[in-house]
């Protein structure tokens, strides 16, 4: 069991303290957090240990889970790396790409890993299809939220959009060519709605859609490939697969077929791919303890974190033009 200590105690540091606790995995030796009155409310209500420090808790532990504001995810970080220890980070991982990239170049240099919380990787629903996103060509993604003040200090990109670049980003096999964007304010001083258009060199075209001031919450990807259509709901954790093949000469009565112009059938299938419900912030914590403990590439690295965190930053800058 890896020991592990947490940065940062707020809604989602408590998920994590209680998850770390429960994980065979690890062993939770305590957590830090920047309020100490706060803090001691949580030691008295949960028992976790408490230290005073950051850098008690570093040298306590072989793993660092930092959930504390994105602001501070850099300082945090290189204090961990530069101990030595292995550190879990929150996204985005950090609040600009060059900081990302120096905790790429810290992390090679004192030999431990990283892992960035992209937690919608670990979601059954996307679990359950990616393998069959194969070449997409068109993706077009809605992720709406009710209000809520927690958050409001990013833009909309990186508070929620930010999970569906990653998810693009992890199936889409090229880099990115252009990309145009527009974004609002409503009711933050940062953007609250935002709408971003990514064309990929090798063809494919992504179109997001974010919201943090929305009457319902959604979390829908849609994509768009060569005789297939695959939809994933995040939030419902639920896919649609819909294929079409070349229709056979004598199909059945009951077989839906399409004919264009040309005269060619194609025969469309419906498939429910099994859904294996899970606690995906558990299995991310939980695959990088594997990574861990056999020195093999954590599922959404450091690197993978920084290109996440690299479009985004691109998006919000073509706001401001």
């Amino acid at each position: 069991m890896l020991k592990a200590g947490v940065l940062g105690a707020g809604h989602l540091g408590k998920i994590h303290l209680r998850l770390l606790q429960q994980s065979s995995k690890y062993e939770l030796i305590g957590f830090y957090d920047a309020n100490p009155e706060y803090a001691q409310k949580i030691v008295k209500e949960f028992g976790y240990t408490y230290f005073d420090s950051i850098e008690a808790l570093i040298d306590a532990v072989d793993v660092v889970d930092i959930v504390t504001p994105t602001l501070s995810h850099h300082e945090c970080a290189k204090k961990v790396i530069t101990k030595g220890k292995h550190v879990f980070i929150e996204k985005p991982i950090t609040n600009t790409v060059d900081e990302a990239e120096e905790l790429i170049a810290l992390a090679k240099k004192h030999h431990v890993k990283g892992q960035v919380g992209h937690v919608e990787r670990f979601n059954p629903a996307f679990i359950a299809v990616k393998d069959k996103i194969d070449t997409p060509m068109f993706i077009e993604t809605h992720r709406l939220a009710e209000f809520n003040p927690r958050g409001t200090d990013v833009p909309v990109v990186l508070d929620l959009m930010i999970h569906d670049i990653d998810a693009i980003l992890s199936v889409v096999k090229s880099p990115v060519k252009d990309i145009n964007a527009s974004g609002v304010s409503v009711i933050s001083n940062s953007p609250d709605i935002a709408n971003a258009r990514l064309e990929f060199e090798n063809g494919c075209v992504a179109n997001l859609t974010s919201s943090r001031i929305s009457m319902k919450n959604m979390r829908k990807s849609r994509f768009f490939q060569r005789d297939a259509y695959i939809s994933v709901d995040f939030l419902e954790k639920k896919v649609e697969v819909v294929k079409m093949k070349d229709a056979p000469k004598k199909a059945d009565e009951y077989a839906m077929i399409l004919q264009n112009a040309e005269g060619v059938k194609k025969q469309i299938y419906f498939e429910n791919p099994d859904i294996n419900q899970n606690n995906a912030i558990l299995d991310e914590l939980e695959t990088f303890a594997d990574a861990i403990n056999n020195d093999t590439t954590p599922i959404v690295s450091l690197e993978q974190g920084t290109e996440a965190l690299r479009v985004a930053i691109q998006i919000i800058e073509k706001f401001k033009k």
